[in-house]
């Protein structure tokens, strides 16, 4: 670690069954809200509010493998509840756990004076509605990226905020993706899949951008 940089708390929760696992990251988001309900990090709701916040705690299907990431606080929520079900309980059935594993790390996050490659291991959901359009307006492809490079800084920037992190310095990146269709609250929304470059240190298997709760924008970093 630097003096530019902070120690994040992660938990990585993976359970395997006999048979493979054929739901998805929000169906395990709706089990862990429906039964530990108690935790508002596990679904960032609050009865009838909606808790506009990086998510904590977040839920994904990697390679048909289910994954929960916690951060800080959402990984003490995890860590405690790890023993506490044998059955994830999905629309059309129930996965029996065979086997489950936990990690817990301290990892670094933040400004660094290296350059790092990320890869978009689920895809990206950068554009708001009014960049969206700009996007999609501009015939430069320049102009198109530097959007996107805006766009990443402004994800970075907020998921710095959520941990009480103050960007010393300015962060630099360059965009490698292309544009893809993402199904998100049932709509279509616009999505990149590739890679980025940049000056900043993100632990593997945290979101970047819109979605990251559900699994979108999961990113690793490259090692060469």
């Amino acid at each position: 670690m630097t003096p530019e940089n902070i120690k994040l708390k992660t938990l990585e929760m993976t359970f395997e069954g006999s048979e493979e696992f054929k739901g998805n990251a929000n169906q395990i988001r709706g089990f862990f809200a429906s039964k530990f309900n108690e935790y508002d990090q596990l679904h960032n709701h609050n009865t009838d509010r909606y808790y506009y916040r990086y998510p904590l705690v977040q839920y994904k299907v990697l390679d048909r493998m289910p994954l929960v990431v916690g951060i800080n606080e959402g990984a003490e929520i995890l860590k405690g509840l790890f023993d506490k079900f044998d059955t994830v309980t999905l629309p059309h059935e129930d996965f029996e756990i065979t086997e489950r594993s936990l990690r817990l790390k301290k990892q670094d996050f933040g400004l660094t004076k290296n350059l790092y490659f990320y890869e978009f291991l689920t895809p990206w959901l950068a554009l708001n509605k009014e960049n969206e359009e700009k996007f999609f307006e501009t015939r430069n492809p320049e102009e198109k990226k530097e959007i996107l490079r805006k766009t990443l800084v402004g994800n970075l920037l907020s998921m710095s905020k959520a941990f009480g992190y103050t960007v010393p310095d300015t962060i630099k990146c360059d965009v490698d993706v292309e544009v893809r269709r993402s199904k998100y609250k049932n709509m279509d929304f616009t999505s990149f899949t590739g890679g980025f470059i940049v000056n900043f240190l993100i632990p593997d298997f945290m979101g970047v951008g819109k979605g990251v709760a559900k699994g979108f924008g999961t990113v690793r970093k490259i090692q060469f």
